[in-house]
């Protein structure tokens, strides 16, 4: 697929089957990552990639954060709260999450290291979707929580950004979203 016509027919799907897509194509996302550019050479991506019942220790750190915001609750409150949590994490059969671990170089700046995993991940995104395979980033307030960093042991300066969804899509989306010309969104000083 020539790289042009894979940015411009690359959607976010969120549906997508059960069907697990093989490790190599996996592995193969997570190589295309490793391109980008990152100022520095840093290479401050981290990735955890979750699957089978892996995936249920992001459900557990929704699950616990949906709870945490319950006033007086009851057991059945809790429950369905927590389940509600977990489930979050059984949408896809591969979620990877996305994570930045700052350079401790003095010149780095952070919002760099964040920019170049931003760069990782569409790497990634356009991978999948040369794969055959739908992707959606997912993110929301509970990333960027402490104890989302706990949970997948990332540093107090890096963050998880978000989760990459994974899988065969369930609907392909051919239409094109609308998009604002090129005309006003760029400025050109000669």
């Amino acid at each position: 697929m020539d790289v042009i016509e894979a940015i411009r027919t690359r959607r976010s799907i969120g549906k997508v089957t059960e069907e697990m897509p093989p490790r190599d194509h996996i592995e193969k996302i997570l190589e295309s990552a490793i391109w980008a550019p990152n100022h520095f050479k840093t290479e401050p991506w981290r990735f955890t990639v979750l699957a089978g019942e892996g995936r249920k220790k992001l459900g557990d750190v929704y699950g616990k954060i949906n709870v945490e915001k319950l006033i007086n609750p009851s057991e059945e409150e809790k429950t369905e709260a927590y389940n509600k949590g977990l489930n979050k994490a059984l949408r896809a059969p591969i979620i990877i999450v996305i994570a930045v671990e700052p350079s401790e170089k003095e010149k780095v700046e952070q919002i760099e290291e964040v920019e170049a995993t931003a760069c990782a991940v569409q790497n990634m995104m356009l991978t999948a979707h040369a794969l055959g395979l739908a992707s959606i980033w997912r993110t929301g307030k509970p990333t960027y929580t402490e104890a989302m960093k706990k949970a997948f042991e990332i540093s107090e300066k890096g963050m998880v950004l978000g989760y990459l969804y994974i899988g065969y899509p369930q609907e392909v989306k051919s239409e094109p979203p609308k998009k604002k010309p090129v005309q006003e969104i760029a400025e050109w000083i000669v």
